[in-house]
């Protein structure tokens, strides 16, 4: 017998009962089970849009997929990872700051409406760390310079009474050329234009005054919706806290129309199914 042929020979057989198709079948669910945890905790997140304050960006009734890993802590990146640090534009998920935001953490329970601190907002980031923000004539100011946005004139639509339906996409009215450095679009009511003009800023909260220079402090960032009348943010509770964050929105993979009427039904009745993957930028 030759060396190769006793080597094979004397490899050591599985001892025991074969395993059944079940187990395999077990074994594999488990395993994926532990993976896709893992996944949802340190990586992705899926989150849903109830409300207007991103449109037409995100509208209400998408459902987003988080990365949770792109942002790097305290801005250093890990080696050999895709990482890296919080960027004007970015839309972020966070968890709702409170009013004020400049609660601890020990205190992040529920705000004085009652509205919990773990709920997910989402928005874009405008001021970073040291930025100062202000507001003239209906624009956003960074450092003393307006910022590049294109800007859109859009209403929300009527129903059959009359009233706005909050829960449809922005019809748009009017809208100037995009130019190379807008990256992003932001929506005003024709309403607040000429509120503009008669120099009232529209909506003001406590931090979004006119000509009122705001400091970004360090960790924190100045956020807001894209949908600018509609958006309670950074202007009305502050700056969020980095450690609020929970990351970047990456795409749609699902999305519902809510103004069906159909309630969580909608899902199934009426899925938009043009908004999935819809990269979100």
């Amino acid at each position: 017998m030759s060396t190769e042929e006793k080597a094979v020979a004397e490899e050591p057989k599985p001892t025991g009962p074969p395993k059944s198709i079940f187990r395999e079948y077990l074994e594999s669910f488990v395993v994926t089970l532990i993976m896709a945890i893992f996944g949802m905790t340190f990586v992705l997140q899926a989150v849903t849009v109830p409300t207007g304050s991103m449109q037409n960006t995100i509208l209400i009734g998408d459902y987003l997929l988080v990365n949770k890993f792109i942002f790097a802590p305290g801005g250093k990146p890990l080696p050999f990872f895709p990482q890296r640090e919080i960027q004007r534009g970015d839309i972020i998920v966070f968890k709702f700051p409170g009013f004020p935001a400049e609660l601890n953490k020990s205190k992040r329970e529920k705000d004085a409406a009652g509205t919990p601190y773990q709920t997910n907002f989402v928005k874009r980031v405008i001021g970073l760390p040291g930025d100062t923000v202000e507001f003239r004539n209906d624009e956003v100011y960074i450092n003393g310079q307006p910022i590049p946005e294109h800007r859109i004139i859009a209403d929300a639509p009527k129903d059959r009474g009359g009233m706005e339906n909050d829960q449809a996409a922005l019809i748009v009215k009017s809208e100037e050329p995009r130019t190379a450095d807008e990256k992003y679009s932001v929506y005003y009511s024709e309403s607040s234009i000429e509120e503009a003009k008669k120099g009232k800023l529209q909506p003001s909260g406590s931090y979004g005054v006119e000509g009122k220079a705001i400091k970004v402090p360090d960790d924190s960032y100045f956020v807001m919706g894209d949908s600018r009348d509609h958006s309670l943010d950074s202007r009305y509770w502050g700056v969020v806290n980095r450690d609020l964050i929970i990351g970047r929105a990456m795409f749609v993979y699902w999305s519902c129309d809510r103004a069906s009427g159909d309630g969580v039904l909608s899902c199934i009745t009426h899925p938009r199914l043009s908004r999935i993957g819809t990269l979100i930028k």
